[in-house]
């Protein structure tokens, strides 16, 4: 093994940190089960001088579908859901859908399933301006925010099932579009559990796994470990702290009414590499078994059709298809990569990364905290190093 070779991690974060790009990270890989690097970098909070730790506590965002896709496949291998059912059998929300076209409301081809939820192929979009159906959208969040702060938060399956009033952007299954479709799923869960979505993922993901600071919020026993989140300003030409609810996820240090299976979860390094490396085993970490080896390597499946791929065109997807809220390695020449094919997994909208290749029982997870980051170049960069060392 190369293992000397990941040195080159340190090389292109802390480029990265000097060069303004983000003030602290924390990186680790794993192979064959072993931590073979794990590095810490810079400032959680560079303001407060308060250094990037081992316990660091992150917004996952987007790095939350995964786990909820997790905690769907739980209910799939007990036999309470069908991928194949309509939202609706679940969701009053989603009865009598309509799509939004240039020429008006019209019904869709079919109803809004399971499967298109986890795909992105439902036609259910995020707020989005340049939209009719995002701008939608958008006033449902504010909305949500605003009761928020009035002391008299939306609830999971409320907010959800507004989510349903909405129009649709297309019919199901016509193309990938991302959206709030995971967030529509922790609802389901809770409709078919009778739990809280987040008392559902304590229960059967987090304590089992051991994953003591991963959550809808950071308990106020824990806020000084809660790193800063940051976001490019042009004006300044620099990074600036930022504390705006974005997808109706405030401020993260108190507990919310609607739990985002979309993007509201946060937690650390050693946290998240433990959920990584139960995926990377086949849904077992040690003695705790979470999912069936067969539930992993459907999860893992790519499933867009060619029709539905061609909206799944970001630079940072390059190489990959869709399904069950994670991309999945299928063409590593278009991708660049030395890599394999199978190899899976997400990031979020504050440049966390993660990636799981059940082949090489390899994985690797990347934490930091910088609003928007999308930084397609950094990415091929690190999987090439950690590929090239093993």
């Amino acid at each position: 093994m190369g293992y000397s070779k990941l040195q080159y991690l340190n090389e292109l974060i802390e480029g990265e940190i000097d060069a303004g790009e983000i003030n602290g990270a924390s990186v680790r890989v794993i192979h064959n089960n072993q931590v073979v690097w794990n590095e810490i970098f810079g400032y959680a909070d560079k303001e407060k001088n308060i250094k990037t730790t081992k316990d660091t506590i992150y917004r996952m965002y987007s790095m939350s579908k995964p786990i909820t896709a997790v905690a769907v496949m739980i209910l799939y291998e007990r036999g309470q859901l069908d991928l194949l059912a309509p939202v609706s059998n679940y969701l009053e929300g989603f009865k009598n859908q309509k799509v939004l076209t240039k020429n008006g409301l019209i019904d869709p081809g079919r109803s809004v399933t399971i499967q298109d939820l986890l795909n992105m192929t439902s036609g259910v979009v995020y707020p989005d301006e340049n939209i009719e159906t995002g701008r939608m959208m958008m006033k449902l969040f504010q909305e949500a925010d605003e009761r928020h702060y009035k002391g008299d938060p939306i609830g999971t399956v409320e907010f959800c099932n507004r989510i349903g009033q909405n129009p649709l952007e297309f019919s199901p299954g016509e193309r990938w579009h991302y959206g709030a479709s995971a967030d529509v799923l922790g609802a389901v869960v809770e409709v078919i559990t009778k739990m809280k979505f987040s008392d559902f993922l304590k229960t059967e993901i987090f304590e089992p796994l051991g994953m003591v600071d991963t959550g809808f919020y950071v308990p106020e026993d824990k806020h000084s470990r809660f790193a800063q989140n940051y976001i490019f300003d042009w004006n300044v030409n620099s990074l600036v702290p930022f504390s705006d609810s974005f997808l109706a996820t405030y401020d993260m240090t108190s507990p919310p009414g609607f739990e985002s299976g979309g993007a509201g979860l946060v937690s650390t390094l050693d946290d998240y590499s433990k959920f990584a490396s139960m995926l990377v085993n086949g849904g077992s970490l040690g003695n705790v078994h979470i999912l069936g080896r067969k539930t992993v390597e459907y999860l893992a499946t790519p499933q867009l059709t060619k029709e539905q791929a061609v909206s799944y065109n970001w630079d940072t997807q390059y190489g990959y298809s869709y399904g069950n809220l994670v991309r999945s390695m299928v063409e590593p020449v278009k991708a660049k990569s030395n890599g394999s094919i199978g190899e899976f997994g997400w990031d979020g909208w504050t440049g966390n990364y993660f990636f799981v290749d059940p082949m090489e029982n390899l994985c690797c997870i990347f934490m930091i905290q910088r609003g928007g980051f999308n930084n397609a170049a950094m990415r091929r960069r690190m999987r090439q190093i950690i590929y090239g060392a093993i």
